[in-house]
């Protein structure tokens, strides 16, 4: 994957190794799920390469993955973080709104969070999102910790799939219930 000396690519390890988790699915026929291009404007080519080296975002974009796993439909986006705390400002406005609405929709809306220096995988169900979001109003700072995370959720590699989150999904489904 080409690199871009800009916030917009950071996380590029993890998408890479999603996708071919996702691909994984859709040869088994587990599920459909794509991978939501970015929107942006080229502002400065390099003729001779063909790469970009300026561009700005259109408009804001959704999550980075939207589909369906066995008729169910699911949306989620791919952080990494290098340390054991999370900055909940890597999560944006409408990033919440989009994933909230796709709840109200009888979607599944969460987060896959790569610790990066314990290669560690997490599915982040939509509601302990919120939970740390609105803990925020009662004067907690705007991160989580590793060491609060449920360990039930922590993803596995299985089956090839390095990013196994469809066992992640089926518990959040389960605990929907």
């Amino acid at each position: 994957m080409a690199t871009w000396n800009s916030r917009g690519l950071r996380g590029s390890t993890l998408e890479e190794l999603i996708n071919h988790t996702n691909e994984l699915y859709r040869e088994k026929g587990l599920g459909l799920v794509q991978k939501i291009p970015t929107p942006i404007t080229p502002v400065k080519i390099d003729k001779e390469n063909g790469n970009i080296s300026l561009a700005y975002f259109e408009k804001d974009s959704t999550v980075d993955y939207i589909g369906v796993v066995q008729g169910v439909p699911i949306c989620f986006d791919a952080k990494e973080c290098a340390v054991d705390t999370f900055s909940l400002r890597n999560i944006h406005e409408h990033q919440v709104k989009f994933m909230e609405d796709f709840e109200s929709q009888n979607g599944i809306s969460f987060l896959i969070v790569m610790f990066t220096a314990r290669n560690k995988f997490y599915y982040m169900r939509f509601s302990e999102l919120k939970v740390y979001l609105d803990r925020i109003e009662n004067g907690h700072p705007m991160n989580f910790k590793y060491e609060e995370l449920d360990k039930e959720f922590f993803i596995k590699p299985e089956a090839g799939a390095m990013v196994h989150y469809l066992r992640g999904l089926q518990k959040d489904l389960s605990s929907r219930d």
